[in-house]
């Protein structure tokens, strides 16, 4: 397993908004994502359901507020 990576927001949107990176709301409550949503991520709900089809090299981001 690798490390965990901290980044800013200014070094993670450009990849979220081509697509090369997922971002992903680590709140598993859909009030939570709803008050802490941020451009271009998705919920935790959404991401488990697409978590069987995902490349393993994926990148990823969770967040919380």
């Amino acid at each position: 397993m690798s490390d965990i990576t901290r980044v800013t927001a200014t070094e993670i949107r450009p990849r979220v908004q081509t697509g090369d990176t997922l971002l992903v709301c680590a709140y598993s409550s859909d009030e939570k994502f709803k008050a802490h949503h941020l451009e271009g991520a998705m919920s935790n709900a959404e991401f488990q359901t697409i978590v069987p089809t995902l490349d393993k090299r994926q990148e990823l981001v969770f967040y919380c507020a």
